[in-house]
């Protein structure tokens, strides 16, 4: 049978389970990606499971969201990370390296193999053949500990691409356009592998740039095959040897199907507050900006930060515009150095920032309140910026370059100047010089975790009780996503490793009173009405843990994200979805509900029947858990029930 390159990735790491859409599967994973934001307590959480060493091919922990060190926690989480990668067996990335995603390609990304990372972006992975998923941090941790990782069975959603790019467009608006057609939950239950010969066009990190924001698409991840542009991009990296063609069976067949004309595309713009409000760049040009933001793991190639070098060479930023530029990699920035691209961007009035996630993740860079920010980084939720009323836009390298120069919204097709042709250089200048090797295994032992004030021990989960009842604390609408439960930016992010400070954060951005009101329940509990897709964004398991820590019990909305799904699960939060959207209008701030006999329910099924005790009414749901999810939900989270079944050490 003809087997497309998501069939064959899936079928040769298959531990459990059936390649049936919709069933729960279980994989082996390979490698695990984890970086500063989400490591700390993936390394907290391995430290749990009583495991001494890491049993996978390959782990890797970046240290890259939180470089800002304006007191003590930042620096002290470094070091408590670098001192778990030596005591388990993981390489670390150390801060100023680059960004979690380009170098883990740049360095140890390998065709057919599997990846999970505690990064919703880790499907970025997927531009060089790999099956590369993101996940909560306690799934990353499992998989270090040689778990599989388990997830029901994507369907495969094949995207033909034929024709070749015109002046002016680019990756980003590929993705851009499947957002466009979409929204940012076209792709749940899916993954996209993109195939056709429109490919040839594109590079290895053409494709990062497409894989890279699937993540808005909701979907599992996305996958292109390992070709021959898989193969000159190893072979850039002097790794040539790591390469293994994967390509599709002649007659493969996809559950769905889709076909874009790289020709017929045009320059586009995400609009606020949501990377699926998708217009033509043509139709919003004019608007006045305050920033042009380039750089970020959604644009993270030399190529990116090259075309906007050339289209300002020679030229001053608009004197209203912070004109920013982020390298992704020390790597990258050595290049942008020795070819005269920096030289180009530093003439022209660009702010540079240390290589790293920087103002995509909120740390630093925020732009003024309510003014436009035009960027080239893959999320816009509201607030992300680190600035509350902010207004940001998503858009390819040449829009923000061009938009930088005029002070406005410009197409860049509008530009009197030839479009710019970029090459790579002849010889990347590599680095390798900043990643740490893990220490040998005898002597681990030797090195103490170093654990400063800020770390705290994770709370204590209690399983879930018979019943269920508490007031209905907060009501949010559709796409409420984890940058709005939890948020990021240098206010919030320092107390990753510390979850009785960073809770006071939760859902701040929606209700500043939420803390205080959850509090007066945290040990009754509460419960959360949400719309449609439900925790979308961001992997960041703290906007699970830090509700759960609250007293949170239930959310019951009209869907959920997949990744916030899981992590839910994951700490004994009880998801529920609505069998009448309807009864969502129903339920009001306040209400009290009940569930009656709830672990009796779970178990017996998928209905869960919820009494408004209010309003002296009642409303049908169902879970979406598998099997061992519920197992999960009822010990009160994953670690509960892995002590629960007691697995032993080496």
């Amino acid at each position: 049978m003809a087997r497309n390159v998501t069939q064959k990735l899936i079928e040769s790491h298959l531990a459990e389970g059936r390649m049936v859409a919709g069933e729960e599967i279980g994989l082996k994973i390979d490698q695990t990606l984890t970086q500063d934001a989400t490591g700390t307590l993936v390394m907290l959480e391995f430290e749990a499971l009583g495991i001494p060493r890491v049993r996978t091919e390959l782990s890797a922990q970046y240290v890259d969201h939180n470089l800002l060190q304006e007191d003590f926690k930042n620096a002290d989480d470094h070091l408590f990370l670098r001192s778990a990668c030596k005591k388990f067996g993981l390489w670390y990335s150390r801060p100023g390296n680059g960004v979690s995603h380009p170098v883990h390609m740049e360095r140890f990304g390998i065709p057919g193999k599997t990846l999970l990372g505690s990064d919703s972006h880790t499907c970025a992975a997927g531009s060089l053949g790999m099956l590369a998923i993101g996940a909560g941090g306690l799934e990353v941790a499992m998989a270090m500990a040689g778990e599989p990782f388990y997830v029901r069975m994507p369907k495969v959603w094949g995207v033909r691409l034929t024709g070749a790019f015109p002046d002016w467009v680019s990756a980003k608006d590929v993705i851009l356009e499947m957002l466009r057609r979409h929204g940012v939950d076209g792709g749940l239950g899916k993954i996209v592998e993109y195939y056709g010969p429109g490919l040839k066009h594109l590079s290895a990190m053409d494709r990062h740039v497409i894989a890279n924001m699937g993540a808005e698409l909701g979907a599992t991840t996305t996958v292109f095959p390992a070709d021959a542009a898989v193969r000159a991009f190893l072979k850039s990296q002097g790794r040539e040897n790591a390469f293994r063609e994967l390509l599709a069976d002649e007659n493969a067949a996809y559950d769905e199907d889709e076909d874009i004309d790289l020709s017929a595309l045009e320059p586009l713009i995400a609009l606020p507050s949501s990377p699926g409000s998708v217009v033509p760049v043509r139709e919003v040009a004019g608007r006045e900006i305050y920033q042009s933001y380039i750089g970020s793991s959604a644009n993270p190639g030399f190529r990116d930060f090259a075309v906007a070098a050339e289209i300002v060479a020679g030229k001053q930023a608009h004197d209203r515009v912070s004109f920013d530029v982020n390298p992704t990699s020390r790597q990258i920035l050595e290049n942008m150095t020795a070819t005269g691209i920096l030289a180009k961007l530093v003439h022209a009035g660009a702010r540079l920032h240390q290589a790293g996630c920087g103002g995509c993740i909120g740390m630093g860079q925020a732009p003024a309140s309510g003014r436009i920010s035009l960027r080239t980084v893959p999320r816009n939720f509201p607030g992300r910026s680190g600035t509350k009323e902010d207004q940001v836009y998503l858009c390819s390298p040449e829009t923000a370059a061009a938009s930088a120069l005029t002070g406005i919204i410009t197409d860049p097709r509008t530009l009197d100047m030839p479009y710019p042709r970029i090459a790579e250089p002849a010889e990347v200048i590599l680095n390798v010089s900043m990643l740490v090797p893990p220490a040998p295994a005898a002597e681990a032992g030797s090195y103490p975790l170093e654990k400063g004030p800020n770390i705290k021990p994770l709370p204590d989960l209690e399983p879930m009780p018979e019943a269920l009842e508490g007031p209905v604390l907060l009501k949010v609408g559709d796409d409420i996503s984890t940058d709005e439960i939890m948020p990021a930016g240098a206010r919030v992010l320092p107390y990753r490793s510390n979850i009785p400070a960073i809770s006071r954060f939760v859902f701040s951005q929606v209700d500043e009173t939420y803390y205080d009101r959850a509090m007066a329940y945290q040990q009754q509990g509460s419960f959360v009405a949400g719309g449609a897709n439900y925790g979308q964004g961001s992997s960041r398991e703290h906007a699970a843990l830090a509700p759960r820590f609250l007293g949170l019990k239930a959310v019951i909305a009209k869907s959920f994200a997949r990744i916030h799904l899981q992590n839910l699960s994951n700490f004994g939060i009880l998801p529920l979805i609505f069998m009448n959207p309807e009864d969502w209008d129903r339920i009001e701030l306040g209400d009290r509900l009940s569930i009656p006999d709830v672990r009796a329910a779970i178990r017996k099924g998928k209905r869960v029947r919820v009494i408004n005790l209010t309003k002296n009414e009642a409303y049908e749901t169902e879970h979406p858990l598998a099997p061992k999810a519920v197992d999960r939900v009822l010990a009160g989270g994953l670690i509960n029930w892995v002590k629960r079944k007691s697995p032993s050490p080496e």
